[in-house]
């Protein structure tokens, strides 16, 4: 079952579990297994890796896709993420702003120096919350929505994120969660939801994760 933190007839939110994809497409998908759950169709209006975890909405009615959808638009939802990287950022604080170009063949994205075609701007802020053994747990907040953004920017700087083995964080579970998702309901009301990880990667910040709650 995957686990549904609010459902009404507009939408749905739930943690999506890591290794499932967020997205329609071939085999099991999380928009299929919550069309089972929940019954009716289900509308994605954004995307987490397949490694990653966590907080997710999906509209219920294609009026409640085009209402979220034209919100995440205007840079009304909120985003907040959870990762652990090898290393340690350079500052405990900060803010990353790259200009980012997303290999469609190889879906891998690169930090470039200048714009030309296909190359996006990318702007998080982050802070270090834990280190232990190597590692430091980050908690991220994401001014834009590119493609392994968080990912490829903390690699840039020689922190990969612990198990992403495709940016040079070695192999295992990728250390990645969407921690914490705002964003107006179509009715306009304000939503907020909030869910942490556990076990895994996690276990080793236990305590730091703890006094999130």
């Amino acid at each position: 079952m995957i686990p549904v933190l609010f459902q009404d007839r507009e939408l749905a939110v739930c943690c999506k579990p890591a290794g499932v994809l967020s997205q329609d497409g071939t085999g099991e998908t999380l928009p299929s297994l919550l069309r089972t759950q929940l019954g009716g169709e289900i509308f994605p209006v954004h995307r987490l890796d397949r490694e990653a975890g966590g907080v997710m909405v999906y509209a219920r009615t294609s009026r409640a896709a085009g209402a979220l959808s034209g919100a995440m638009a205007l840079g009304e939802f909120r985003k907040e993420y959870l990762c652990i990287v090898r290393g340690r950022p350079e500052a405990n604080e900060g803010t990353y702003r790259d200009l980012l170009l997303h290999d469609k063949v190889r879906n891998k994205s690169f930090v470039v120096q200048r714009a030309r075609g296909g190359v996006k701007e990318a702007v998080l802020d982050y802070r270090l919350l834990a280190e232990r053994d190597g590692l430091s747990l980050v908690r991220v907040r994401l001014h834009t929505g590119r493609t392994h953004q968080i990912r490829v920017q903390f690699a840039s700087r020689g922190t990969p994120l612990a198990g992403d083995g495709k940016y040079g964080g070695g192999g295992g579970a990728m250390a990645l969660w969407s921690m914490a998702l705002e964003f107006p309901h179509p009715n306009g009301k304000p939503m907020a939801f909030r869910a942490l990880p556990e076990g895994g990667p996690w276990e080793t910040f236990a305590p730091a994760l703890a006094n999130l709650k």
